[in-house]
């Protein structure tokens, strides 16, 4: 295991409270776009999470209004267009493996959308597993719009499970902004916030998950993605094998000593 509170990353701000680690991009004047120095930065980030001992939960937070404004037009996808084959592949396999690091960690992660949550933006967001949005905020898969194919970083395989196919359908063809009411309507988005109160509900919401049986919230999140994958007898049995694992922790003991002693009970994760 490792220690994440003092990690002094370069390419965007980090900082651990409580065991809830907030991330932000940190270029508010460029509505905070996305590097080739940020994506890898953030993959390798989400990969140290798995094992890190010092945080429970994550919340990825917006920064000066918006969220991200996708792939970084100079930075990006200026390069990407003299590149070849090889390094075309290399890139869009980074950015791949910063949403599978993402499910992989084991922490759950909550994304707090204000303002513009675009492109590689909106898959970020969309690969967290709960999502506070403002109703300013302005989601949008919009990669037929610079000649690409909606299917990116996982949107084809994803989207559909949070808001259904036909809508996925919609976004991912046309591009266009999904408003924050469509988005609450359809599930994208669990709740509303107005954008003073924003960060201080996903940190309540982190700080209610943190307290928890953190490492049955890590089972849960395994089930939930590697269900995908699996037929209903096969989930059922990796449900009953994940379940008989947690009554094994000693938090499945202190949530019973508290319940006859009429007490709330306190995790500790193990």
């Amino acid at each position: 295991m490792t220690s994440l509170t003092a990690l002094k990353p370069q390419h965007f701000l980090w900082e651990v409270r409580e065991r809830v680690a907030t991330i932000r991009l940190n270029r508010p004047d460029r509505k905070n776009p996305l590097t080739f120095e940020s994506y890898a930065e953030l993959r390798d980030t989400f990969r140290e999470l798995a094992y890190a001992d010092d945080v429970d939960v994550v919340v990825f937070a917006s920064n000066g209004g918006n969220f991200c404004s996708g792939g970084d037009v100079h930075d990006i996808i200026g390069p990407l267009v003299g590149l070849n084959m090889k390094g075309l592949l290399a890139f869009t396999r980074m950015t791949g493996d910063l949403v599978k690091a993402m499910i992989a960690c084991g922490r759950p992660i909550i994304a707090a959308v204000d303002g513009v949550c675009v492109g590689a933006g909106a898959i970020v967001a969309m690969a967290s597993d709960l999502r506070l949005a403002t109703p300013e905020a302005k989601a949008a898969f919009l990669f037929t719009r610079v000649g690409l194919a909606g299917c990116d970083m996982g949107a084809c395989a994803m989207l559909p499970r949070i808001i259904g196919q036909g809508r996925a359908a919609e976004l991912l063809y046309t591009g266009r902004v999904m408003t924050a009411a469509e988005g609450e309507r359809w599930g994208f988005w669990n709740a509303l916030h107005d954008a003073g109160s924003l960060e201080t509900e996903a940190m309540t919401l982190a700080r209610a998950i943190a307290a928890g049986p953190t490492f049955a919230h890590g089972m849960t999140k395994t089930q939930l993605n590697q269900e995908w994958n699996m037929g209903l007898e096969q989930a059922i049995e990796a449900e009953a094998q994940a379940q008989a694992i947690c009554m094994q922790t000693k938090d499945f003991e202190r949530a019973y000593r508290a319940f006859v002693a009429k007490q709330k009970p306190v995790f500790e994760g193990n």
